[in-house]
């Protein structure tokens, strides 16, 4: 009951996990939320249970409404507490195709998971910090929303993906203003290209650029390069910021000539 409790949305598999881990080794418990069957992902609840912390599984697809008080209902009778939300889940299209032929059906499904999913998660977890920090003031409750290097660079053939990231930067802005009256602090990081299921259909292409130049780092990002950003505002390395953007992209944000 002492542990500060972390949920994590999305965190099966990729970055998700990576956080999951990294904050199960520096003693949170962990609540992962995704929309596989248990079944499917034991290995992945095996390997956290083993840092020797309490992790609850709750499947929950964010984009729906009573998934996401179900969400929140399952993490108040297993811990009665919530101290750190990751808003991490999020998909890519299906298909790629270009803003002049893109669908309706495929902006619908990115902007549901990847937006109004922790837009509404986000509001019910935050009266519920409220409502804690209320009751213990000494405890500290944060959001971090994994954002994307895509929030600002444009990339034409998955445009609502862009525009769902988009949103996501200024949700992050809309909740750290309305929220620090209430000493609940919200971060967000951008992560560039990362090695995960999502990017392993173009890695080829990837490969290629970063070998040309694209970044000044010059590799792919890791799930673990991320979880080490969320581990620092986790940590309350950042007590004095709220509203912070943290570019984990190997430098891809940087004007260069």
């Amino acid at each position: 009951m002492d542990k500060p409790v972390a949920l994590i949305t999305g965190a099966a598999r990729g970055i998700g996990r990576g956080i999951a881990e990294k904050l199960a080794e520096n003693n949170f418990d962990i609540v992962i939320d995704d929309v596989f069957l248990q079944t499917e992902i034991a290995e992945t609840l095996d390997t956290i249970r083993s840092k020797g912390v309490d992790v609850l599984y709750a499947q929950a697809d964010i984009s729906l409404a009573v998934d996401r008080k179900k969400l929140i209902d399952t993490i108040r009778e297993h811990f009665g507490r919530l101290d750190l939300l990751v808003n991490n889940a999020g998909v890519a299209p299906k298909q790629r195709l270009d803003v002049l032929e893109a669908t309706e059906e495929s902006f619908d499904r990115v902007l549901g998971i990847n937006l109004k999913g922790p837009y509404f998660l986000t509001q019910g977890v935050a009266n519920w910090m409220i409502e804690q920090k209320k009751e213990t003031p000494q405890r500290d409750f944060k959001i971090v929303n994994i954002a994307s290097l895509s929030s600002y660079a444009s990339s034409p053939a998955r445009g609502e993906y862009c525009i769902s990231k988009a949103g996501v930067s200024m949700m992050t802005k809309l909740y750290a203003d309305r929220l620090a009256e209430y000493d609940v602090l919200v971060y967000e990081i951008r992560p560039g290209i990362i090695a995960t299921d999502m990017t392993h259909v173009v890695r080829e292409k990837y490969d290629k650029l970063i070998e040309e130049g694209l970044l000044p780092i010059k590799r792919w990002g890791k799930p673990d390069d991320i979880a080490q950003a969320v581990l620092a505002m986790a940590l309350g390395y950042l007590s004095y910021s709220t509203g912070e953007v943290i570019n984990v992209d190997g430098g891809f944000h940087l004007p260069r000539l």
